[in-house]
Formats: C-alpha cells, structure tokens, sequence
C-alpha cells in the first residue's frame, strides 16, 4: 500500500469507530449475543493467540496484562531489593503476588486462600520503600467494615474483582489474573468453538455508555447498592460483567461542590488515582459519545497510557486550530500562549493537569479535560495547570496573566 494511503488509513479509525457505534444488531444477531451471555463460559486469554496472535502479543506487553504477578513464575517481578526494607520487614518465599509495575509495587501474601497485602509498598518513582495501610477514618467507605489490620483486610472483596478476570466471591477462584480479554469481550468458548462476530461482545460495536461502562467498572471510586454482600464489603461492581448496564450494580461516590472529601476536591475533580471514570462522566466528551477506546487501546502501543497516536498529536485529530470543536484560533500557539513544541502547548498541559495523587509526589491526569483556573484554586484549593507549572508564581499573577489573553473568556478564568 502507498504511503499516502496508509496515512489517509490511519487516520480514518475514528470514522471506523463512529460507524460502528452506529450498528443497531438485527433481532438474529441480539438473540446470539443474550444466549452468549446465557451460555459461554470463560476460558482465559490464551485461548485468544491462536486467532488473534498480533493483538495478543501486543496486549502481553501492556500494564493491564501485567498488573498482577506471580514472582515464582516471573522471577524478575519484585522491582527492589527487599533487604532494604528496614522498617517491615518480609521475604520473597512470603510474596504470593506482586501488583504494579509503574508507580508503585505492592506485595500479597496468602493465608488458607485468601491474599492479604504487606505493610510496605515501594514507590518505583522515587525508588524508596513507603508505608501501605488504608487508615480508618476518613478513607475508603469499606474501611468500616475491617480491622484495620491489614492481615484481616483479604484482597478479594477489595482488589481482586478488578485485577483478575470472572472472580468467583464463594470460591474465590479467578478464570486469570490481570486484564484479560475477556474482561472487555465476555466469556469467549462459545467464540473461540465457533469464531463469529456475534458470539462474542465488542466494545467497539455497542453504544457509548455501554462502552465506557467496561472500562469505568474498575476505573472509578464507588460502592455497591448493597454496602455488603453476604457479610461482606465489595469495592468492585459484584455481579456486573461486559453486556450488563454498570449503573445497575454501582453508585460512583457522591460529589459535595465546596467540600474536599476522600476521593474529590471541592470543585468535583478527583484528587486519587484510579477515579478516570468519576471524572469523565462529568465531562463534555463523555456527554458527545467519547468513549476511553477513542483515545487509548487496550490491545496496547508504543504510547504512553496505550493512547492510540503521540500525547502532542492525539487531541489536534479533533481539536485542531480553526475546529468547530476548537479552538477557534488561527493557530495553536494563539489558543495556548506558548511557543510550540514546548510542554506548555500541549493540550493535556491545561485540560488534563496531573494533580491525581497516586502515591504521595506521584501524580496522575484528571480526565474531566476542564481548565482549572487560578481562581478556582482560590476559592477551592485544588492544584491549577498555571501555577504547577510556574512554580514560583502565585495565582494573582496567573489570574492577571489569563486575563490579559484577548481569546480567553474573563468570565471563565476570572471569577
């Protein structure tokens, strides 16, 4: 294929994606895909190489295939020296699996069949060895319900439902560890017997809430209708899988507006990780039918956070300068008022600020892809893009200086 084509190719997915979206399935083919969902059952990743062997060795290199660890199999899973934890102390033979690989490393060890996290996390950012213990006040909803222990808190009704794929609650037992492919396209033996598209679910063939459903369900803070299930405190959508409406199983956290709580600053941003989903139902992407997959691919790239193109280029498919999506400025450099190429003219600068702790001096994007303004870190104390940057400057001066930018409404930034 000529280049030109293969450029004119690549940048065509979006159309793709649309189009599908689009697809109404005929009663035939919703009648396949109930009794899919009646009858398959799940059969592990693998099972998907044989088929799909490209996608399958790209997806084996991403954080989601990796999340969890088993250091007998993978003996070069633990990142640090564990001799060097000097405060809680433990050993490799008590590691019965290692979770992270790119922020923070935390480590699980078994008792009868249930895994309980260590004591010590280790910060791979800043490679030192942290505490790691949810306090009991003013933390997590389901703290109320353990010890605070963290022997007596097991990772099943906590973790594990969104590190594996098919966690059963009674035996807790797992299809596989870390994000399978069936944790997006449902039980797949019906499919891997008999390969049609409509025996097995396609995020990419479904609406757009049912889309982003399937990734909000492990990507968001929230809570089950039902605080226990069987006696138990489930920080996972129990009884939810791909196909199903996620609002039917959970309740994202509440959002006060002036109240900095647990998982929100006062302005309805969250302020931890993990909560991609809180925010981006908030925002106007979501509400336009912007699914995750429109900007990240889970079968994995060569791009940070798997995003489909280069952070600088993505936003500028649907946002170039004199877009009806904007901005409506001439050029780039107009909208952002700084020199291109720069950090400061990339669009995730401003509109997705890495305010989200992770673990502490460790941040991550917000994803409303609202501007937060210095006014507002005034009025609520949450981090601005201005000042984060320019460090040495106050928010007086940032305030003065948006203010002074003729193609930036006043309205919006100083008040």
């Amino acid at each position: 294929m000529p280049s030109a084509h293969r450029e004119s190719a690549a940048e065509s997915w979006k159309l793709v994606a649309y189009i599908r979206n689009l697809r109404t399935l005929t009663r035939d083919e919703q009648a396949v895909e109930t009794n899919t969902l009646a009858t398959a059952h799940y059969t592990g990743s693998q099972a998907c190489q044989k088929c799909h062997a490209d996608i399958y060795e790209h997806w084996k290199k991403t954080p989601m295939a990796n999340v969890v660890r088993d250091p007998r199999e993978h003996p070069d899973a633990i990142i640090p020296d564990l001799s060097t934890n000097n405060v809680s102390k433990f050993t490799k033979d008590q590691v019965a699996l290692v979770y992270g690989s790119i922020w923070k490393q935390r480590y699980f060890t078994t008792v009868g069949d249930d895994y309980y996290p260590l004591p010590m996390q280790w910060d791979i950012h800043n490679k030192k060895w942290l505490k790691y213990h949810v306090p009991d006040t003013g933390a997590d909803w389901w703290t109320a319900f353990y010890p605070s222990d963290n022997m007596q808190r097991p990772t099943g009704p906590t973790c594990d439902g969104c590190h594996s794929v098919n966690y059963d609650i009674h035996t807790k037992q797992v299809t596989e560890w870390n994000v399978g492919c069936e944790r997006r396209h449902g039980p797949g033996s019906e499919h891997v017997a008999h390969p049609t598209r409509n025996n097995i679910l396609n995020p990419a063939q479904m609406d757009d809430v049912a889309a982003n459903d399937t990734c909000i369900q492990c990507h968001s803070q929230g809570q089950p209708f039902t605080k226990q299930i069987e006696g138990k405190a489930y920080d996972w959508p129990v009884g939810y899988h791909v196909g199903l409406h996620l609002a039917d199983y959970w309740k994202l956290e509440d959002i006060t507006v002036g109240h900095t709580t647990f998982t929100h600053f006062a302005d309805g941003t969250a302020h931890k990780n993990r909560m991609q989903g809180n925010d981006f139902v908030q925002s106007v992407m979501y509400e336009h039918g912007v699914t995750c997959s429109s900007c990240h691919d889970v079968h994995g790239t060569e791009n940070y956070a798997q995003l489909r193109k280069p952070v600088d280029k993505l936003c500028l498919d649907c946002h170039g300068p004199t877009s009806p999506n904007g901005p409506h400025t001439a050029t780039l450099e107009e909208h952002t008022h700084h020199k291109n190429g720069s950090s400061g003219s990339q669009c995730v600068a401003c509109h997705m600020p890495k305010i989200e702790v992770t673990i502490p001096g460790v941040f991550v994007s917000a994803h409303t892809f609202n501007f937060i303004t210095p006014a507002t870190t005034d009025k609520y104390k949450i981090p601005n893009p201005c000042t984060s940057c320019h460090t040495d400057k106050s928010t007086d001066w940032a305030n003065k200086e948006l203010l002074s930018w003729k193609t930036t409404s006043p309205w919006r930034v100083g008040q």
